[in-house]
Protein backbone atom coordinates (compact mmCIF):
# COMPACT_ATOMS: atom_id res chain seq x y z
CA UNK A 1 0.00 0.00 0.00
CA UNK A 2 1.30 3.56 -1.06
CA UNK A 3 0.67 6.49 1.00
CA UNK A 4 2.48 9.91 -0.29
CA UNK A 5 -0.47 10.74 -1.68
CA UNK A 6 -1.89 11.62 1.14
CA UNK A 7 -0.27 14.97 1.04
CA UNK A 8 0.54 17.63 -1.11
CA UNK A 9 -1.18 19.12 -4.45
CA UNK A 10 -1.13 17.83 -7.76
CA UNK A 11 -0.65 19.97 -11.04
CA UNK A 12 -3.30 20.09 -13.48
CA UNK A 13 -1.23 18.25 -16.44
CA UNK A 14 -0.96 15.25 -13.88
CA UNK A 15 -5.15 14.53 -13.88
CA UNK A 16 -6.63 16.99 -16.44
CA UNK A 17 -6.73 14.03 -18.97
CA UNK A 18 -9.01 11.66 -16.78
CA UNK A 19 -10.55 14.76 -15.96
CA UNK A 20 -12.08 15.82 -19.39
CA UNK A 21 -12.42 11.93 -20.83
CA UNK A 22 -15.34 10.96 -18.28
CA UNK A 23 -17.05 9.10 -18.30
CA UNK A 24 -15.26 7.48 -20.97
CA UNK A 25 -12.13 7.32 -19.61
CA UNK A 26 -9.94 3.79 -20.18
CA UNK A 27 -7.22 2.18 -18.85
CA UNK A 28 -6.03 0.42 -22.09
CA UNK A 29 -8.44 -3.05 -21.02
CA UNK A 30 -11.85 -0.93 -21.88
CA UNK A 31 -12.35 -0.75 -18.59
CA UNK A 32 -13.37 2.93 -17.48
CA UNK A 33 -11.37 4.51 -15.14
CA UNK A 34 -13.61 4.99 -11.81
CA UNK A 35 -13.76 8.57 -11.25
CA UNK A 36 -16.69 10.23 -9.55
CA UNK A 37 -19.03 12.19 -11.37
CA UNK A 38 -19.62 15.23 -8.89
CA UNK A 39 -16.16 15.51 -8.27
CA UNK A 40 -15.18 15.59 -12.05
CA UNK A 41 -17.89 17.60 -12.52
CA UNK A 42 -16.67 20.39 -9.65
CA UNK A 43 -12.76 20.16 -10.70
CA UNK A 44 -13.92 21.16 -14.52
CA UNK A 45 -16.25 24.52 -13.45
CA UNK A 46 -13.14 25.47 -11.82
CA UNK A 47 -11.58 25.33 -15.38
CA UNK A 48 -8.64 22.68 -14.75
CA UNK A 49 -7.06 21.97 -18.46
CA UNK A 50 -3.87 20.26 -19.44
CA UNK A 51 -0.84 22.11 -19.16
CA UNK A 52 -2.56 24.39 -16.38
CA UNK A 53 0.28 24.90 -13.91
CA UNK A 54 -3.14 25.27 -11.59
CA UNK A 55 -2.64 23.22 -8.69
CA UNK A 56 -5.18 20.59 -6.50
CA UNK A 57 -5.49 19.38 -3.34
CA UNK A 58 -4.36 15.63 -3.41
CA UNK A 59 -6.72 14.88 -0.65
CA UNK A 60 -8.96 17.65 -0.42
CA UNK A 61 -9.51 19.61 3.49
CA UNK A 62 -5.99 17.67 4.51
CA UNK A 63 -3.74 18.20 1.80
CA UNK A 64 -1.01 19.36 4.67
CA UNK A 65 -1.34 16.22 7.01
CA UNK A 66 -0.90 12.44 6.45
CA UNK A 67 -3.25 9.92 7.09
CA UNK A 68 -6.49 8.06 6.29
CA UNK A 69 -8.53 10.56 5.18
CA UNK A 70 -6.98 10.01 1.51
CA UNK A 71 -7.92 6.06 1.39
CA UNK A 72 -12.06 6.92 2.18
CA UNK A 73 -11.94 9.52 -1.11
CA UNK A 74 -10.03 7.18 -3.34
CA UNK A 75 -12.69 4.57 -1.98
CA UNK A 76 -14.70 7.23 -3.14
CA UNK A 77 -13.49 7.02 -6.73
CA UNK A 78 -11.62 10.82 -6.02
CA UNK A 79 -8.21 9.68 -6.82
CA UNK A 80 -6.68 12.28 -9.28
CA UNK A 81 -4.12 10.21 -10.52
CA UNK A 82 -4.43 7.22 -12.70
CA UNK A 83 -2.09 5.28 -10.23
CA UNK A 84 -4.11 5.65 -7.55
CA UNK A 85 -6.80 4.03 -9.52
CA UNK A 86 -5.16 0.71 -9.02
CA UNK A 87 -6.03 0.86 -5.11
CA UNK A 88 -9.96 0.51 -6.20
CA UNK A 89 -9.88 -1.58 -9.28
CA UNK A 90 -7.49 -4.22 -7.99
CA UNK A 91 -9.12 -6.53 -5.52
CA UNK A 92 -6.35 -7.16 -3.27
CA UNK A 93 -5.69 -3.65 -3.13
CA UNK A 94 -8.69 -2.30 -2.14
CA UNK A 95 -9.26 -5.09 0.49
CA UNK A 96 -5.69 -3.84 1.99
CA UNK A 97 -7.49 -0.71 1.71
CA UNK A 98 -10.46 -1.39 3.07
CA UNK A 99 -8.53 -3.39 6.37
CA UNK A 100 -6.20 -0.30 7.02
CA UNK A 101 -9.48 2.56 6.72
CA UNK A 102 -11.35 -0.06 9.25
CA UNK A 103 -8.42 0.00 11.76
CA UNK A 104 -6.66 2.10 14.24
CA UNK A 105 -5.20 5.25 12.73
CA UNK A 106 -1.25 3.90 13.91
CA UNK A 107 -2.31 0.72 11.61
CA UNK A 108 -1.82 3.44 8.88
CA UNK A 109 1.33 5.06 10.22
CA UNK A 110 2.87 1.23 10.43
CA UNK A 111 1.61 -0.04 6.77
CA UNK A 112 2.70 3.30 5.72
CA UNK A 113 6.34 3.06 6.87
CA UNK A 114 6.81 -0.30 5.42
CA UNK A 115 5.20 1.04 2.20
CA UNK A 116 8.10 3.61 1.95
CA UNK A 117 10.76 1.32 3.01
CA UNK A 118 9.83 -1.29 0.16
CA UNK A 119 9.36 1.55 -2.52
CA UNK A 120 12.45 2.84 -1.33
CA UNK A 121 14.27 0.14 -2.53
CA UNK A 122 12.60 -0.22 -6.14
CA UNK A 123 15.22 -0.27 -8.52
CA UNK A 124 17.62 2.26 -6.54
CA UNK A 125 20.46 3.54 -8.49
CA UNK A 126 23.74 4.05 -7.78
CA UNK A 127 27.29 6.14 -9.12
CA UNK A 128 26.94 7.45 -12.34
CA UNK A 129 23.47 5.90 -13.12
CA UNK A 130 21.56 8.45 -11.36
CA UNK A 131 20.98 11.62 -9.96
CA UNK A 132 19.60 13.38 -7.12
CA UNK A 133 17.57 16.07 -8.78
CA UNK A 134 17.13 19.73 -7.94
CA UNK A 135 13.65 19.85 -9.11
CA UNK A 136 12.30 16.46 -9.55
CA UNK A 137 10.26 17.20 -13.19
CA UNK A 138 14.07 18.00 -14.74
CA UNK A 139 16.91 16.14 -15.15
CA UNK A 140 19.48 18.52 -13.57
CA UNK A 141 21.56 20.40 -16.30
Amino acid sequence: MEGAHTIGIAHCSSFADRLYSYPSACNGTGTELPLDASYATNLRQQKYRMGDSAAVQIDPGSFLTSGLDYYHTVLKHRALFRSDVALVTDGAAQADIGGVVSSPPEVFFQVFAWSMARLGAVQVKTGSQGEIRKHCAVVNS
